[in-house]
Parts: C-alpha cells; structure tokens; sequence
C-alpha cells in the first residue's frame, strides 16, 4: 500500500477503502493532483505537470527530488488524471522478467486503446543495461515512463533515457507545506499534544520529510499524551532525524559547493555552518581540509599567501590531535581562508600558460639559458652570453628568457588586493629594470 509521499509503490487503481487503523500518511494520501502540497511548481496551473495534464497527454519524466516529497502519490494521480492505464514496478525488487511483464502488459492494454504510465520507483537502481531496455517501449510510445530517484539523474541514468525523458525537480517540503500536513492530520486525528514552539520545532525535525513527520505525528497521537509538550519534552519523547547525506552523493556534492562558495565568497559564517554540517554528517575532515588547500590557492592564491601556511598547519594539527578536538584547528583555517584577500590570478595563469605551452609544442628554449656539460655543446653555443644574475646590478640581467619564436608573454597579472598589491609592485619594478637593461 502507497503512502503520501513516497517510497512504497502505489495501489491498483481500483483502491478499496482504507481501514481505521492504517497509516496516518495512507489515510491522508492526496486524492487529486491539487492535494500534493508543495509542488505547487510543478503541479500547479503553470506547472510542467498542470500544462500536461490540462493537455490530457502526458510525455514520460523523470521526478527527482528528496525522500517524502511526493514522488509516488503524484505518479499515481497522474495516471488518473488523464485516463491512462497505471503500472507500477520498483528497481529495488524487480528484476528483467518483471519489465518484460510490465512491457507484454502494456502492449496488451495499447492493442485495445488504452495508454500505459509505468512508474518505475528507484530508477536510478537499474543499471546501465536494464535502463536501455526501456527505450524501445518509451520510443514506441508502448509506455508513458515516469520514473522516481532520489540521486541527480545527470549522474544516475543514461543519457539516451534522459534525452526521452523530462526532468522534473520536486522541492524539498517547507515550513509552509509541513504545516498544511499538520493541519490536515489535525482536521482529522484532533489538535497535536504540542505547544506552538513544539509544533515547530517538530517541524524542524522532519528535514522537509512529508512522511517522516506525519509518522512522528502518529506516534505523538499513539501515545495518549494529556499534556502539551514543548520542545524540551518533545525533543527527550521523539528521537530526532538526522539531515540526509551521502557522502558519496547528492549531499555530498551539494554541501562540499556550498562551503567552496562561501569561502570563496568571504562569508566565514556560512562558511563554518557547512563545514559543521558536513562534519555532523559524518564527513572526513580531511576531505575538507583537501577541498579547503585546493580554494587556498584557486580562489586566495597570492593575495594571502598565508592561507595554504593556516590551511596545511591545520592539517598537521588533525594528524596530530584528531577529532574532535582537531577540528578546532579545522574551523580557525576555515575562518582565516573565508576572512582572507581572494585572487585568482595565479589559477587563471595557469590556465593560459598551459593553454600556450600545447601550442607551442616542443620549441627549444633559447641557447643562453641551456647547459653546457660538454665541449661539443658550448661549440653549439649551448649557455654563450648567458649573465649570471647574482653577478649584475641589483642582482638582475634582464636576459630573455622565452623560445624563438614565443614572445614574452604576461600570464600572471595580479590584482590590487592583499599581498599581490606588493606583488604588482615587484613585477612592475622588474619590468622597468628589464627595459633598462635591454636599453629601452
């Protein structure tokens, strides 16, 4: 049996009533498409799925959102929205012959005129192969796929399916729609046991989880508790949920972005709140200390050379403590690389001198500057008229450095902030003793 939001796979559509005892979430499970709350985006007039279903057609999609948003109920209400047959089947229990059932069935229902949407639940858990079992039949037009994941489909699913398919992001619940769901289980169950500070705060528990928090909602009913609680009680009564992360996933990516932004964006508040959360998700520190050197020099660079000196002594002070008292050091380099001067000057030079150097090919340097270990090399002029720079003035020759035929070119062009203020000055000065050198 379905719930209201989503991880279990839908009923037949000949649905029998729901007894008494069933699942708060079965028995708030929305009836039409107006009934999802939160997707409103998408659901709503202007919405992809409102334009198709005002349409009466709908084009195969792939819904991608977090856990208890609603995936599966609105499969499900698509399907009885527009008069199509419904079929259902879950990567996580089906295997090649159930597909090829769910196929067969569906060629069946088309030869006497009825359109199947198959909901595939947990795409993304079919490999490569099975995904492209279901091209011909979404081509053919046998089946109206819609498919349910969790994971970025850009990474997840095949790109051929995805170039049939339109991705559709179901948003992470709200305040606002974890309210209306309170308010319905209320309308139906009575008032929640809960004062109005605990009442948001178990909404803060549900980390916008439509399911999650109607089941902690049940649990609160269970429980035949007399006297409202508030969030002390509700906290020691209700065992909190952690935040979604996987580490080798979404969350993952998403958090690991979030903090290079804000670093990058001189926010050390942010900053300490994704590093935070990535360590309360089980992160590991050095992981962001690795992500931590690499903004050091793309993103801070020379104007604050300092920041790789914070970034790696808090490294060593990891090695060397561990956690959690490590992490201090951790969060101190945090803050100094978010609080730094940000150039990337030194990464876009990077950039274009590796840009020139393979156009360059395999140009010799110029003579002046080769070795020459052997009598038959300083014949060739290997190392002739080269100047020794301690030997000349202000201990600079001005000499040229770069193949024949490469001009001298200006990769590195440092800004105005932090120590590349002194920098600019330095290059600048060299430059003025070049020319003199050169004799203008």
């Amino acid at each position: 049996m379905a719930d209201l939001f989503g991880d279990d796979l839908p009923p037949p559509e000949s649905e029998e009533p729901l007894a008494e005892d069933a699942p708060l979430a079965d028995r708030l499970r929305p009836r039409t498409l107006d009934d999802v709350v939160g997707q409103e985006h998408l659901t709503g007039p202007e919405g992809a799925i409102g334009r198709m279903v005002a349409a009466g057609k709908l084009s195969s999609m792939i819904l991608w959102g977090p856990p208890g948003t609603g995936k599966t109920s609105t499969s499900r209400l698509l399907a009885k929205a527009v008069g199509m047959r419904f079929a259902a089947v879950s990567a996580v229990f089906s295997g090649v012959a159930d597909l090829r059932k769910a196929f067969a069935e569906a060629e069946t229902a088309a030869r006497a005129g009825q359109r199947t949407l198959l909901f595939v639940d947990e795409i993304h858990r079919f490999n490569r192969a099975q995904q492209d079992g279901f091209l011909p039949f979404v081509e053919r037009g046998t089946v109206t796929l819609v498919g349910a994941t969790t994971e970025n489909p850009s990474f997840a699913l095949n790109a051929a399916l995805l170039s049939r398919a339109q991705v559709l992001v179901l948003n992470r619940l709200d305040e606002m729609a974890l309210s209306m769901l309170l308010a319905k289980a209320e309308a139906l169950e009575g008032p929640l046991p809960l004062t109005d500070e605990a009442r948001a705060a178990l909404i803060a528990t549900a980390d916008g989880d439509g399911r999650f928090l109607l089941n902690q909602a049940e649990t609160l009913y269970a429980a035949h508790i007399e006297e409202p609680l508030g969030p002390g009680p509700l906290g020691k009564f209700l065992q909190r949920r952690m935040a979604v992360y996987d580490k080798d996933r979404d969350g993952h990516y998403n958090l690991i972005s979030a903090f290079h932004k804000s670093v990058r964006g001189s926010d050390p508040q942010a900053a300490l709140y994704y590093m935070a959360r990535m360590l309360v998700a089980g992160e590991e520190p050095l992981y962001i200390l690795r992500r931590l050197a690499a903004i050091a020099s793309e993103d801070i660079g020379l104007a604050d050379p300092q920041a790789m000196v914070q970034v790696m002594a808090a490294k060593q002070s990891f090695e060397f403590l561990g956690s959690p008292e490590g992490e201090l050091p951790l969060a101190q380099a945090v803050i100094y690389c978010a609080s730094a001067p940000k150039s990337n000057a030194a990464c876009l030079a990077k950039g274009i001198a590796m840009e020139v150097a393979r156009e360059t090919g395999s140009v010799a340097p110029p003579m002046n500057i080769l070795n020459a270990p052997t009598k038959m090399m300083k014949d060739m002029g290997y190392g002739a008229a080269y100047h020794y720079d301690h030997d000349q003035p202000d201990a600079f020759s001005g000499d040229n450095y770069w193949p024949d035929g490469v001009p001298a070119q200006e990769f590195y062009k440092p800004n105005e902030r932090g120590f590349e203020r002194e920098l600019k000055k330095r290059l600048e000065w060299w430059q003025k003793k070049r020319v003199e050198r050169r004799g203008g």
